[in-house]
C-alpha cells in the first residue's frame, strides 16, 4: 500500500549526526532521571531508535555517559575573552567557566557519587579527565600570549602551575559548592594570588 501523503516522512540519520542525536538524548537523559534510573533502553527511547544502535557504538551505559558528557562539553564550548588587560581577560574567562560550568560539575559529581567511579573502575582523577576538560590551559594559551605580547608577564619565567592555579582553584569551589564561584572569591583569586605569582616571575 502506498504510503498517504499525509504520514509523517521519518528520516534516517547516520554517522555523526545520529552519534551526536544519540549523545544529546543521553545527556538529556542524564539530566531529567540521573545517572543511578539512566538506562540504554531510557536512552534509546529518548532518541527514538533501539537498543542495539546504541550498543554498535557504546559496550554499556558507562561509555555512554561519559561519551555524553564530553559531547555536551565540547558542544558548548567557552569563548576566550579579550579584554586588553591580563586581569580582565582572567576575571572574564573565570566569570564565564563557573557560570557554564557549575551545572555540568554538579552532574557529573551526582554521577561519581552514583556509581560511575565503581561501575568503570576509574579514579576520581580519571573520571576527572575523561568528563571534565582537563586539558585547557592550552586552549587559553593564547589568553597567556597576549598579556605576554603585551609586555604584562614574561612566558619564559612563569612556572606552568601558575597558570593553571587560577583555573584549578575555580574548578575546585565549583566541586566543593556545585554552583558557580561568587564574584568576590574570582577577583580575591586574581588580584590576591595568581597576579602577585605572576608579577614575582618578571625580570628583574
Amino acid at each position: 500500500m502506498a504510503t498517504q501523503a499525509s504520514d509523517p516522512v521519518r528520516r534516517r540519520r547516520h554517522g555523526k549526526q545520529l552519534e551526536s542525536a544519540l549523545l544529546a538524548a543521553g545527556w538529556d537523559e542524564l539530566l531529567e532521571v540521573g545517572y543511578a534510573r539512566l538506562t540504554m533502553e531510557s536512552v534509546a527511547v529518548r532518541a527514538r531508535t533501539s537498543e542495539p544502535v546504541l550498543y554498535r557504538r557504546w559496550a554499556n551505559k558507562d561509555q555512554l555517559v561519559l561519551a555524553a558528557f564530553e559531547h555536551h562539553r565540547t558542544a558548548n564550548p567557552i569563548t576566550i575573552p579579550d579584554t586588553g588587560a591580563l586581569r580582565g581577560d582572567l576575571l572574564a574567562l573565570l566569570t564565564a567557566l563557573s557560570e557554564a560550568l557549575a551545572g555540568f560539575y554538579a552532574i557529573a559529581t551526582a554521577a561519581a557519587f552514583s556509581g560511575l567511579l565503581a561501575d568503570t573502575g576509574l579514579t576520581p582523577s580519571q573520571v576527572r579527565d575523561s568528563v571534565m576538560d582537563a586539558q585547557q590551559l592550552p586552549r587559553v594559551r593564547a589568553l597567556y600570549q597576549r598579556a605576554h605580547d603585551r609586555g604584562e608577564i614574561d612566558l619564559e619565567r612563569i612556572p606552568t602551575a601558575v597558570l593553571e592555579l587560577p583555573f584549578d582553584l575555580v574548578r575546585h569551589d565549583m566541586l566543593m559548592d556545585l554552583r558557580p564561584v561568587k564574584p568576590a572569591r574570582i577577583r580575591s583569586i586574581v588580584d590576591e594570588l595568581v597576579l602577585p605569582l605572576v608579577q614575582s616571575h618578571q625580570a628583574r
